[in-house]
């Protein structure tokens, strides 16, 4: 029975510690199981339940597998009360004389440990000497190249080397002779002038200041034509063409009633209650940015489901700027665009002049859109 379970053992590929590891029984037990030797369990009650459990382990039928195991090993079950079925103090010297199956590191079932020089692959050495190989050459290639930049060389000039040859005075003695005052060689000992002063902290290009004209126009203004205060004394056309007093104000109301003329002859464009009404609502929490033409931001802020903005009424149309815009729609005079865009996509400069949005978008599609179903039932039942 024990060639029997170790081949059903290797066929599965496992070892007595793989065996241990999944049945949680000791691999000393497995190894005795399989060698039909009782000596080893301590408690000769679980020796059923193990030889069982193992052969159920390896698939073969366990009432068998016992049966077996009895007629080889002469093991006799015994009730749980009786005293051989009570843990069995085994003298000394058998317990040290116990074979250990997994004391001998040939036997076939102990796992062979793993050398160092295993884990490493001819393939990796290679990659890595290849390594070291390309830092090494861009290091000395960089060493090379500093050490290139830092080089100084010198070239030689054609340039004769000037040497004096007469000193001034180099004969003449240097102290005091016979009460004198000591003489100067070549100047060495005299302060400098003052001229000499002067020069140092002036230079030669600030004894002439440089002027250059500017604001040639403002030079050939006549302070007796203009200003705020004018000299009328001696000039009678000034007076002549002097503003009489109220005439500004007619010249601005003609031009005013000019411009009114001009924008009669063209198209009329309302403005004020008479004209539609333009709100932008959000079926789903989206940003809006309403603009101004001119620039400013007129409302700026992530709309939540429901909440709308009413558009002011202004000569110049105001643009938007959205995201998800999916979930943005329009409301001319209580009748429903859009949306903006589609899905969570971002969307500028959307002209929000009535006319504009009935040629840029369709009537919204209640039913394409849920929440927008829901947002006109809300709506109705609030009106």
């Amino acid at each position: 029975m024990g060639d029997i379970m170790r081949g059903e053992r290797a066929t599965l590929s496992k070892s007595l510690l793989d065996v241990q590891r999944e049945l949680k029984i000791k691999a000393t037990y497995i190894a005795a199981i399989e060698n039909c030797d009782i000596t080893t369990f301590e408690t000769p009650s679980f020796i059923a339940g193990y030889v069982r459990s193992y052969a159920r382990y390896l698939g073969m039928d366990p009432d068998w597998a016992f049966k077996a195991f009895c007629a080889e090993s002469g093991f006799e079950p015994a009730h749980g009360l009786s005293p051989s079925a009570s843990v069995v103090a085994k003298p000394e010297k058998v317990r040290e004389t116990a074979p250990d199956p997994l004391a001998n590191p040939n036997a076939s079932y102990v796992p062979r440990p793993s050398s160092i020089f295993e884990g490493i692959e001819p393939g990796a050495v290679g990659s890595v000497a290849v390594l070291v190989g390309i830092v090494g050459i861009l290091g000395f290639g960089g060493w090379s190249l500093l050490q290139e930049i830092q080089k100084v060389d010198f070239a030689p000039v054609e340039q004769s080397v000037g040497v004096l040859e007469d000193l001034p005075e180099l004969d003449a003695p240097i102290g005091p002779t016979d009460g004198d005052a000591p003489r100067d060689v070549a100047g060495l000992n005299s302060p400098p002038s003052v001229e000499a002063m002067d020069r140092m902290y002036r230079p030669e290009a600030l004894d002439v200041p440089v002027l250059i004209a500017r604001d040639g126009p403002i030079s050939t203004l006549d302070p007796r034509e203009v200003g705020t205060m004018p000299d009328r004394s001696g000039d009678d056309r000034i007076a002549r063409t002097a503003p009489r007093p109220g005439q500004a104000i007619d010249e601005a109301v003609n031009e005013a009633v000019a411009d009114a003329g001009a924008a009669s002859s063209g198209a009329v464009t309302v403005f004020g209650p008479d004209a539609p009404e333009v709100a932008i609502f959000a079926v789903r929490p989206s940003w809006v940015r309403v603009q101004s033409a001119d620039g400013t931001t007129l409302f700026e802020k992530i709309l939540d489901a429901g909440e709308r903005y009413v558009l002011p009424k202004s000569e110049q149309p105001p643009v938007l700027r959205t995201g998800n815009a999916g979930s943005v729609y329009f409301a001319v005079n209580g009748e429903a665009y859009g949306p903006a865009g589609e899905g969570a996509s971002v969307v500028s400069n959307v002209a929000l002049a009535p006319t504009a949005i009935h040629e840029s978008f369709a009537v919204a599609d209640v039913q394409a859109d849920q929440d927008l179903a829901n947002f006109i039932a809300v709506a109705d039942a609030s009106q």
